[in-house]
């Protein structure tokens, strides 16, 4: 494969070189996703700022994974983060190089006194992390694609120089000459598996049927007007065997419901293959920014009744009481760790379109204080309050009580961190978990006083739509 520019000082880093544009995120990923660890942070496009750049690593050089979460993994991240540190190179996309992976859902545990889930039928790690040295960068405004390489874990410069030109030569090969899989990721079985209800397609099954998820929700109201919570959010979760690899998988769902906050990450025995719309966490400078879903429609093929569909979201007291809610919520997280004159709402209940939903949107940003990091960030605000309710530690407790089965991945967030600083992440809604010869997808909703449980049912089909379109069925 032709390259350019190959740049970097004897003692600079990172080592930079310009690929040509004629490669796309996609055909990267093709090439490389039978590599160890491969992630793909896919924005796409046609989403203006929130899908200006994708990323792609894979091979890392170190990996942390954990399914017992009792022993605070987040201050193991915090020490191996302290030992690589790389400046940011400003001429190029934010993650240059860094950890990556999965935040799971239960990985909440380890952070306030939450019940434990009422049954783990899937035992997919709470956090799943690798050191990537490596990084495909794309801008997708500028047309532009960049291998950076920091030689990390070499400490030594001309060590790590070395390792750095020895990684960009191993990735040029990897490119033109595809890695074939290792393993067929074959079924194993699953012990204990949760009940299953037919929902009328297929071999599709849930974790829960209607009356049993309307039943739910009514309990859930009963708390709101007992006083112990003004919102939860609530999920069925989706089951269907597995037809084809999970890469294949993956290009058919960014296919057919494509998203800012997609991505793609094999822990190994589990693939992740989702197209989340929703920003959780992310720090540009010092700054943080968060973007709280809270409000959703079903869009129509009429486009007179799509537009009616969206004033009707947004003059909505519902949908914007459960906007009000998260926002001040993540206000609150915010300034847990945020110079406290910073916190402010940037935006608020903006309605974004999406290829089969329409979404609530505001933002919430902030300047970290000076001994904050991006990690403290993370323990003050996960999960995000977006996919819990508030008050978060009690409806925590209520979705544990509620839910038949452990969330995993689901509402957790898939995210990097850079060796720069610099981080962001999903929320991982709209997402498919592979492993054990299985897909899992769950789909939730807010539930607040004036939920109908028949309405919010029916909300998590409207969500599902997507991924229910991408397995071809």
């Amino acid at each position: 494969m032709p390259s350019t520019n190959l740049k970097g000082d004897e003692d600079s880093f990172p080592i930079v070189m310009e690929l040509p544009s004629t490669l796309t995120a996609v055909d990267a990923f093709r090439r490389l996703s039978n590599l160890p660890h491969m992630i793909y942070f896919d924005s796409g496009v046609g989403f203006g700022r929130l899908g200006r750049y994708s990323f792609i690593a894979a091979d890392p050089f170190d990996w942390i994974q954990q399914c017992d979460i009792e022993f605070g993994p987040l201050g193991e991240l915090q020490s191996r983060v302290d030992q690589y540190q790389a400046a940011s190179r400003k001429d190029l996309p934010p993650f240059q190089g860094g950890l990556a992976g999965l935040f799971g859902y239960e990985l909440g545990r380890s952070l306030e006194r939450i019940p434990v889930p009422r049954m783990t039928d899937f035992p997919i790690p709470a956090l799943a992390i690798g050191f990537y040295d490596v990084v495909i960068a794309f801008d997708h405004e500028q047309d532009q694609t960049w291998l950076i390489s920091q030689g990390f874990p070499e400490k030594e410069l001309s060590a790590r120089r070395r390792r750095a030109q020895e990684r960009i030569t191993q990735f040029l090969n990897w490119l033109e000459n595809p890695p074939q899989a290792t393993s067929t990721n074959e079924k194993y079985p699953i012990n204990s598996l949760a009940p299953q209800f037919d929902v009328g397609l297929g071999e599709v099954t849930s974790n829960l049927s209607a009356i049993n998820y309307q039943h739910m929700i009514e309990r859930a109201v009963e708390y709101i007007h007992a006083g112990d919570v003004f919102q939860v959010n609530l999920s069925q979760r989706l089951l269907c065997p597995a037809k084809t690899s999970s890469p294949e998988l993956y290009l058919k769902l960014r296919k057919r419901n494509p998203a800012p906050y997609a991505g793609y990450f094999d822990l190994g025995d589990w693939q992740i293959c989702s197209s989340s719309p929703e920003c959780f966490l992310q720090v540009r400078d010092h700054w943080a920014e968060t973007r709280p879903i809270k409000g959703t429609r079903g869009r129509t093929h009429s486009p007179e009744a799509d537009l009616f569909t969206g004033n009707e979201l947004q003059l909505s007291e519902k949908d914007r009481a459960e906007n009000v809610m998260i926002v001040d919520l993540m206000r609150n997280d915010f300034s847990r760790v945020c110079t406290s004159d910073s916190v402010h709402v940037a935006e608020f209940c903006q309605v974004e379109t999406y290829a089969h939903v329409k979404h609530l949107v505001s933002s919430v940003r902030g300047e970290l204080a000076p001994n904050a990091t991006p990690l403290d960030l993370l323990r003050a605000c996960f999960p995000g309050g977006s996919i819990t309710g508030a008050p978060k530690i009690r409806a925590m407790e209520i979705i544990a009580e509620l839910e038949p089965t452990a969330r995993g991945a689901y509402c957790g967030s898939l995210g990097y961190l850079g060796f720069n600083g610099q981080m962001d992440s999903s929320i991982l809604i709209r997402t498919i978990t592979a492993g054990g010869g299985w897909w899992q997808m769950p789909v939730g909703g807010g539930i607040v006083a004036q939920s109908d449980p028949q309405d919010e049912y029916r909300e998590t089909w409207h969500k599902a739509r997507g991924m229910i379109a991408s397995l071809d069925l």
